[in-house]
């Protein structure tokens, strides 16, 4: 091989890898992509958890104090 023929074979070889890394690089950025809006709905739905948590606990308070009224007024 003389050396244009070499310059030109390594020229090929980065020209593949660079498009090789270009794409996983498009795929490394869907994933991230992917991965922020899972933890956007994991986010959403705890905070929707705790919302219910505190309603269900003013419930059972208010449920407390009436059970508490009517054994007084028995």
């Amino acid at each position: 091989m003389t050396d244009s023929e070499d310059v030109l074979s390594v020229a090929r070889q980065l020209a593949d890898l660079t498009k090789t890394v270009e794409k996983m690089q498009s795929q490394l950025e869907k994933y991230r992509l992917g991965a922020e809006t899972q933890q956007e709905r994991a986010d959403t739905q705890q905070e929707r958890i705790d919302l219910a948590a505190r309603e269900l606990a003013e419930v059972s308070e208010r449920l407390q104090a009436a059970a508490r009224a009517l054994r007084q007024s028995i």
